[in-house]
């Protein structure tokens, strides 16, 4: 072989891979998206946004080198599933499951192999989704809500807030592992301050109603909602029970507040979904859930709604205020 001809192979042999990569990058990529949740919920457009932002940030423009499929499935089950099965037919590169356990069980229903990258999920060795969460051993990994050593922060806001409260219903969905585990937590922590958990199944909004009646019927009372897709789908009942009878409450996630709720403790979601956005990136250069470990929560926020502890009579004490990181007034 001659000299010229050599260099000439060996030169195009090394430039091989790059063109490969760029050609790659530019192949168009799909992602689903399953959403337990309405297209209008105001509490999801701005995570949508956030997780398209991550992408854009990361190189990946939806119309020119990745489609993202959103099915927005409502609450009910049958719906939930159906388009789980639905995204698993277009065998995408990735699919993220956006409303925690309600959607990531169905996609592994639906699919043993296509990447699953969930979003705020509380428990997922305990609700079978990976093996540990440093190694998830499937082809599901993602970001947790919180950590149930949180649920008793819960309580520890709402003694700060209303020092008077003994009694609290804790509004649980006990058919998840994370509703048994959240409760859990909650009754552990709940001597040391001096409180009594009761339980309350938020499966039923009728349940809910006279559970809450009850415990305002004795002084002393007050409300925690851990976190569940029911929780979420009772809220405006929830936040209208604690309001009439005069309650003190804590939520889950930050709409209970924004819809009227006194206060919010816990993870910022925004930010997580940013986050799944790395997952999906890494996950089309090559890398495997498997690989990818559960990734905990880094920023927990507190949002207190002035405007409910004033028509409660609740004085909120400043040094909680001075904490929070918004109040509505």
């Amino acid at each position: 072989m001659k000299r010229r001809e050599f260099i000439t192979l060996l030169g195009g042999a090394a430039a091989w891979p790059f063109a490969a990569r760029a050609e790659q990058a530019e192949r168009m990529r799909r992602i689903g998206v399953l959403m337990a949740a309405t297209a209008d919920d105001p509490e999801y457009q701005p995570r949508m946004r956030a997780f398209q932002q991550g992408l854009a940030l990361l190189g990946w423009t939806e119309g020119r080198n990745v489609r993202v499929d959103t099915r927005w499935a409502g609450t009910n089950a049958d719906d939930i599933r159906k388009h789980a099965v639905e995204l698993a037919a277009l065998a995408p590169d990735a699919v993220v499951a956006g409303s925690g356990t309600t959607t990531v069980a169905p996609l592994l229903q639906a699919t043993r192999t296509v990447p699953i990258v969930f979003v705020v999920v509380i428990d997922p060795v305990g609700a079978g989704f990976v093996a540990n969460l440093a190694r998830p051993g499937g082809n599901a990994t993602g970001f947790l809500m919180f950590e149930y050593g949180q649920s008793g922060k819960w309580l520890e806001v709402l003694k700060q807030t209303a020092p008077e409260v003994k009694r609290v219903a804790v509004l649980r969905d006990p058919t998840i592992a994370s509703g048994i585990g959240q409760l859990g937590a909650i009754q552990s922590a709940a001597p040391s301050l001096g409180m009594e958990a009761i339980p309350v199944n938020v499966r039923d909004g009728g349940e809910i109603e006279r559970n809450i009646a009850a415990l305002a019927h004795s002084s002393n009372g007050g409300v925690v909602v851990t976190g569940s897709l029911e929780a979420s789908r009772h809220r405006d009942l929830i936040i209208t029970l604690a309001a009439r009878h005069r309650l003190p409450a804590v939520y889950p996630f930050r709409f209970f507040v924004m819809a009227g709720g006194l206060m919010f403790y816990g993870a910022n979601n925004i930010d997580q979904w940013r986050q799944a956005a790395s997952y999906v990136d890494r996950i089309f250069w090559g890398a495997q859930p498997t690989d990818l470990p559960i990734q905990l929560p880094t920023k927990y926020e507190l949002v207190i709604n002035l405007k409910t502890a004033k028509a409660l009579g609740l004085e909120i004490p400043p040094m909680l205020l001075a904490r929070a990181d918004e109040v509505i007034e």
